[in-house]
């Protein structure tokens, strides 16, 4: 997708995770990105600043139960809920973390709360519940967790029935103003029968997320050990930066982390990224990615994959 002409187009792109969505799911998952997408791009276009509608985008997918975020996350191997959230912005290249949360229906609030009313970046475990408590944001409860599709995504895993990998995971949104300034936040239920503590790439600066004046936002998704090892987020603002289609830029990373093999897995990864100058990129390596993108006024995109041209796919 091709830089605006004229100055900064309010722009957000949101995806809904990398991975492999059942056919029941596809009209569902591509209708919860779209509403996301309207849902920041209001923010946008009512002079409302990048923060606010990744904030209002994420939260969207988050109590959308279709997707492996809040209300839809995922089981642990012990049957519990973990979640993972982070938030950037480029004019100050402030983040905020959570990780390893029990319980947590709206990460993406207290992620922010860390960025906005912490010393630190990154909070885990019950130190980022009791700081969430303490701030007055979060919803907790299983209750607020708990669906008939996670119990049976975990009923059918656990009897060898279902893939622990390849399910779509992880939510996420880019956005830059009218200003120029870029936010990027991503939320997750982390991988399904995960050790407990396990924390993935969402939560982490420079794998799951990254936000800077001089590049971009980006934000990664798949699988979170893969995307680690390549700094995926970080690396596809790079390789933009240098020139490189922004499309180019984010299936090259994704080609990348998609030849890592994992514990034996293969690995799957997408990545959503704006350039400093408001370029849109969107690619991914796994079979389905839902994803949309916002520009101004203009109808919003939305759909289950992304195909690029030969030339650009063919490129590892």
């Amino acid at each position: 997708m091709s830089a605006p002409l004229g100055g900064i187009v309010p722009t957000i792109v949101v995806h809904g995770g990398a991975g492999r969505v059942a056919p029941e799911h596809h009209a569902e998952v591509v209708t919860g990105v779209r509403a996301a997408a309207e849902r920041g791009r209001a923010v946008l276009v009512d002079g409302g600043d990048c923060e606010a509608a990744v904030i209002a985008a994420v939260r969207e997918l988050e109590d959308r139960e279709v997707f492996n975020a809040g209300r839809g996350a995922c089981m642990t191997a012990d049957g519990r809920f973990e979640v993972d959230a982070g938030i950037m912005r480029s004019h100050d290249r402030r983040s905020g973390a959570v990780a390893a949360v029990a319980d947590l229906a709206d990460p993406i609030l207290v992620a922010r709360a860390v960025m906005n009313g912490s010393r630190h970046c990154l909070l885990a475990g019950e130190g980022a519940a009791a700081f969430a408590r303490r701030q007055g944001v979060g919803t907790f409860g299983r209750e607020h967790l708990w669906t008939p599709k996670a119990q049976a995504r975990y009923d059918e895993a656990i009897a060898g029935h279902a893939p622990i990998v390849g399910q779509a995971d992880t939510v996420g949104a880019v956005a830059i103003d009218a200003r120029g300034h870029l936010c990027v936040g991503c939320s997750t239920g982390g991988v399904l029968l995960k050790s407990a503590g396990r924390v993935g790439d969402s939560p982490l600066v420079g794998s799951g997320f990254h936000a800077a004046a001089e590049l971009g936002a980006a934000c990664a998704t798949g699988l979170g050990e893969a995307i680690m090892a390549h700094v995926a987020s970080y690396t596809a603002l790079l390789r933009a930066a240098e020139g490189i289609d922004p499309d180019e830029a984010a299936d090259e990373v994704c080609a990348r982390v998609a030849s890592t093999s994992v514990a034996g897995a293969t690995a799957t990864c997408g990545i959503i990224l704006i350039t400093s100058t408001g370029a849109v990129g969107v690619a991914h390596r796994s079979p389905h990615m839902s994803w949309a993108v916002a520009q101004g006024t203009e109808t919003v995109v939305a759909d289950l994959q992304r195909t690029l041209a030969p030339s650009t796919a063919r490129r590892l």
